[in-house]
C-alpha cells in the first residue's frame, strides 16, 4: 500500500507538469476516458487478467478498435480483420518496430534477436540471416533427420508409459507435458544437437534440466508485454519492480540460459580450437556465419529467441485438439479415417505425409483460431502518426493485434465458440495450411514481423497431433465422463492438464524401443 501511495504522489507532479503542455490528439478510437497523465492505469490494476479486462470492455463498448491510454502510451487493440489487414499490410512497413519495453529488453538481451528487437540496421541482418540460412527450405530439409528421431522417441516414450510401465502409471498420460516435451526436445536437437542438457531418462522423457529448461522459457513467455507498469513508466524501474515483474523475469531468463550460454561458449572455442570442423546443427551454423557474422551475444540472443518461439504454441494447440476431439468422437473418428486411408497401419506417420492430411490440418487451424496460446501479438509500433480504420493512431502507441478477437468473431465466424474443423474444409481449396493472410484467425501472423518459423512450426505441430492420433487411441480415464474444457483464468491454456488413458493402436514391432 505504501508503495501505491508513493506512485500516487509522483504521478501527481506529473500530471501538474504533463496537463499544462499537453495538447489535444485528432479523433483516437473509442476508449476508457483516461485520467490526466497516468491514463487507465489504476483501473488496469483493480482488473486482472488485463486481457480479459480489455476483450470485456470492447464488447460493452461494441467496438472492433480500442485506444485506452496507460501512462503517456496509448495502446490500440484491434479484433477486426479488416482493420488488422490495415495494419499489417496495407501500413506494414509504418507498424514495422517493436516497444521499448523492460520484458522484451531483457529477454533479447538488449534487443540482440529478431522477434523483439525494434526496426533497426540490426533487426534486418538478423531477419536475413534466419531466412537465409537459419530458417530455410534447404535448412529445413537438413534437419530432418533430427526431428524424426524426436518423433520416434515421442513413440518411445509414450508406448514405455501405456505398454512397459503399465503398472505404475495405468497408462494414463499427461498430454501438456508430452506435448512440451516434443516440442523443447526438437528445439535442443536441432540447435544444439542433443535432446537433453544433463542426463535425461532412459525412457525418453525429461530430466530435472530439462524440466526446469521448459519452465523457465514458458515464464518468460508467459511475462512478455503483460502490461508491466514500468512499460509505461520506464522511471519506475529506478525505484521499484512495482508489480513482481521483472524479478520473475529475470529469474526465468536467467535459469534458461544457464544450461544454454555454456554450451554455446564452449562450442565457440571448440570452432576457434578447429576441435570441430563440420556442421551438425543450427549452432554450428550460426558460429560460422559470414558477412554478416555475428559475436557470441547475438548467437546466444537468437537462441533464446528460437527457444521461446518454439515451445508453446504448438504444445498448447495439439492439447486443445485432442480434447476437443476427445469430447467429439465424430471428428476424432474422421482423423483416424484419415490417417488410415493416406498412411495405413503398417508404417508409422512421415512428414512427407503431412500434406495429404488436410482434415487432420483443418483441426490443428481451428485450435489455432479458437485456442491461441496468448490473447495479443507481440505489439507494433508505428514510426509516424497514421490513421486506421479512420481514426488517429499516434506515433509510438502499442497495436496489439487480438487472437483472441480475431478468432472468435461473430461477423466472421458462424457459432465461434463451437470447435469445427469443417469450415476450413468449404474454401474450395484443397490443400489446408496453418497461416492466414486475411487475418480471420492470427496464427504466424503476415507481413514484415510475421514469424520466420512458418514451415518449422507447422511442421511441429502436424507432426505431433499425427503421430499421437495414429499411434494410440485416446480415453478418459475412469469415471470421467468428459473433458473439462474451461480456460485458466490469468491465461488462454486449458485451466487443467489434459490426462487421458493411451493404448497402442499399430502392430507393437512398430513402436520405438527404449535403448
Amino acid at each position: 500500500m505504501s508503495i501505491f501511495i508513493i506512485f500516487t504522489m509522483i504521478t501527481f507532479v506529473f500530471f501538474l507538469v504533463s496537463f499544462k503542455h499537453s495538447k489535444p490528439y485528432p479523433r483516437l478510437p473509442p476508449g476508457p476516458k483516461p485520467l490526466p497523465y497516468i491514463g487507465s492505469i489504476i483501473t488496469m490494476l483493480r482488473n486482472k487478467p488485463t486481457f480479459r479486462w480489455i476483450h470485456r470492455l470492447m464488447d460493452e463498448m461494441n467496438t472492433k478498435i480500442m485506444c485506452m491510454r496507460l501512462g503517456n502510451v496509448h495502446v490500440v487493440v484491434v479484433t477486426d480483420p479488416k482493420i488488422a489487414c490495415t495494419v499489417l499490410k496495407e501500413k506494414d512497413e509504418i507498424f514495422a518496430s517493436r516497444p521499448d519495453c523492460m520484458s522484451g529488453y531483457l529477454a533479447s538481451i538488449g534487443y540482440l534477436n529478431t522477434a523483439l528487437a525494434p526496426m533497426s540496421d540490426h533487426w534486418k541482418k538478423m531477419r536475413k540471416i534466419l531466412a537465409t540460412e537459419i530458417l530455410s527450405v534447404a535448412r529445413h530439409k537438413w534437419l530432418q533427420n533430427k526431428r524424426d528421431e524426436e518423433a520416434d522417441n515421442l513413440l518411445r516414450y509414450i508406448y514405455n508409459q501405456c505398454e512397459t510401465n503399465v503398472a505404475a502409471t495405468k497408462g494414463v498420460v499427461n498430454i501438456r507435458i508430452i506435448a512440451q516435451q516434443y516440442t523443447s526436445n526438437i528445439i535442443r536437437k536441432i540447435v544444439f544437437g542433443c535432446r537433453y542438457f544433463g542426463k535425461g531418462r532412459v525412457d525418453g522423457g525429461y530430466g530435472d534440466e530439462e524440466l526446469e529448461h521448459a519452465d523457465s522459457l514458458l515464464t518468460i513467455n508467459e511475462n512478455l508485454f503483460a502490461f508491466c507498469l514500468t512499460d509505461y513508466f520506464p522511471w519506475l524501474r529506478w525505484i521499484t519492480d512495482f508489480d513482481g515483474q521483472e524479478k520473475i523475469i529475470r529469474k526465468a531468463i536467467c535459469n534458461a540460459t544457464k544450461y544454454q550460454d555454456p554450451l554455446i561458449d564452449e562450442r565457440i572455442q571448440q570452432w576457434k580450437d578447429r576441435v570441430r570442423t563440420e556442421k551438425n546443427d543450427l549452432l554450428d551454423v550460426f558460429i560460422n556465419l559470414e558477412d554478416p557474422g555475428l559475436d557470441a551475444q547475438e548467437i546466444k540472443a537468437q537462441i533464446l529467441d528460437l527457444m521461446l518461439a518454439s515451445l508453446d504454441n504448438a504444445s498448447n494447440n495439439v492439447e486443445w485438439v485432442l480434447a476437443e476431439m476427445i469430447n467429439d468422437p465424430m471428428i476424432f473418428d474422421k482423423v483416424i479415417q484419415e490417417l488410415d486411408s493416406v498412411v495405413g497401419k503398417d508404417r508409422l506417420v512421415q512428414e512427407s505425409d503431412l500434406v495429404h492430411l488436410n482434415y487432420l490440418k483443418a483441426c490443428v487451424r481451428e485450435s489455432f483460431r479458437l485456442h491461441p496460446i496468448a490473447a495479443f501479438n507481440i505489439p507494433h509500433v508505428p514510426s509516424r502518426d497514421t490513421t486506421v480504420g479512420g481514426y488517429f493512431i499516434p506515433k509510438g502507441s502499442h497495436v496489439l493485434l487480438s487472437r483472441l478477437g480475431l478468432g472468435r468473431n461473430p461477423d466472421v465466424w458462424i457459432d465461434p465458440l463451437t470447435f469445427n474443423p469443417e469450415r476450413h474444409l468449404n474454401n474450395g481449396d484443397n490443400k489446408v495450411v496453418l497461416t492466414d493472410h486475411n487475418l480471420e484467425l492470427l496464427s504466424f501472423s503476415t507481413g514484415r514481423r510475421a514469424c520466420a518459423g512458418v514451415l518449422l512450426g507447422s511442421t511441429m505441430t502436424v507432426m505431433l497431433l499425427a503421430r499421437l492420433i495414429q499411434g494410440f487411441t485416446w480415453e478418459l480415464p475412469h469415471n470421467e465422463p468428459h473433458v473439462d474444457l474451461n480456460e485458466s483464468l490469468q491465461k488462454l491454456s486449458k485451466a487443467k492438464s489434459l490426462l487421458a488413458v493411451a493404448k497402442p493402436r499399430l502392430p507393437h514391432h512398430l513402436y520405438p524401443k527404449v535403448e
